[in-house]
């Protein structure tokens, strides 16, 4: 029997067609959800929500597509009211609100620059300011540059990456701290390049890396209050990033070359941020990463 993967509402795939992609490409990162073919799979109708996050609030950034949609989706079905940041998607993640508050819970959207501390502030403000508390910090935004070889990585490429993908992740926590209480949880989203390599993704690989160690020493500093930091590394997951910064050929077999065969769709990634994000589910469960990645066999 093929495996069947559901589409938000009634459409389904078969697993034999995800293995490949049409061949595409977006000129702008991180790119628009809703340009893709086929569209990104975000939601599991068959994931029902018990109260997991009853009550919480939290900011997932990136949270207009990809990863960060289907987070926030998962998390709304565990009762948690959800603010997403994004750079300029906002055709994207309207469908993020318009599916969180289907949902009957709240969505609030920041449409900012994260490489900016200022702005980082602001986010983690107005969040306070329209839900009353902040309980889940997500940093889950990042870019990505192939380069054949490191000498074809410019200093603005270089800035622009660790800018996005790292320097903005200490931005964001140290604008949440003050409101995270005892029970609070950070997630940082890092990548299996962190542990394996990506040739042509160097730079973006070692912010990966950084992220590892930001999460296991940042967890070490906050346990006494607290907060728990954690971290999920993903394998290839269908996102607007691929397309908008992979060559249209090398996009047609993404994800191909892992165990599984195939690329992840976002909702199979969910669960993971909802499993870290939960006291219920990982109370004794700090500085750690979880390795979402079609079977690819990492040293930890």
């Amino acid at each position: 029997m093929i495996p069947m993967y559901p589409y938000y509402g009634s459409q389904t795939v078969c697993r034999e067609e995800m293995l490949t992609f049409p061949p595409q490409h977006q000129e702008r990162q991180p790119g628009i959800e809703s340009q893709m073919n086929p569209l990104p799979i975000w939601d599991n109708p068959a994931y029902k929500g018990s109260g997991k996050l009853e009550g919480k609030t939290a900011l997932i950034t990136g949270g207009d597509s990809g990863i960060g949609r289907a987070a926030a989706v998962a998390f709304a079905k565990e009762g948690a009211d959800v603010a997403i940041a994004y750079l300029y998607e906002r055709s994207d993640a309207l469908v993020t609100k318009q599916a969180v508050e289907r949902l009957g819970r709240r969505c609030l959207l920041l449409e900012t620059d994260l490489r900016v501390k200022a702005n980082c502030q602001a986010a983690v403000h107005q969040t306070v300011s329209a839900f009353g508390k902040l309980d889940v910090l997500v940093n889950n935004h990042a870019v990505q540059y192939p380069q054949e070889s490191i000498a074809h990585i410019s200093e603005e490429q270089l800035y622009q990456t660790y800018q996005t993908n790292i320097l903005s992740f200490f931005f964001m926590v140290q604008a949440a701290l003050s409101c995270l209480k005892p029970g609070s949880a950070i997630i940082n989203t890092a990548s299996v390049t962190a542990y394996k390599g990506e040739k042509e993704l160097l730079d973006y690989s070692s912010t990966k890396g950084a992220i590892v160690s930001f999460t296991r020493s940042l967890a070490l500093q906050l346990v006494d209050k607290g907060i728990r930091v954690n971290a999920v590394a993903p394998g290839p997951v269908w996102t607007p990033l691929i397309p908008s910064s992979f060559s249209a050929e090398r996009v047609k077999t993404f994800g191909a070359d892992i165990p599984m065969k195939r690329a992840a769709q976002p909702f199979e990634l969910a669960p993971a941020y909802v499993f870290l994000a939960s006291e219920q589910c990982s109370s004794f469960v700090t500085g750690e990463v979880l390795h979402v990645n079609g079977g690819q066999m990492v040293t930890t």
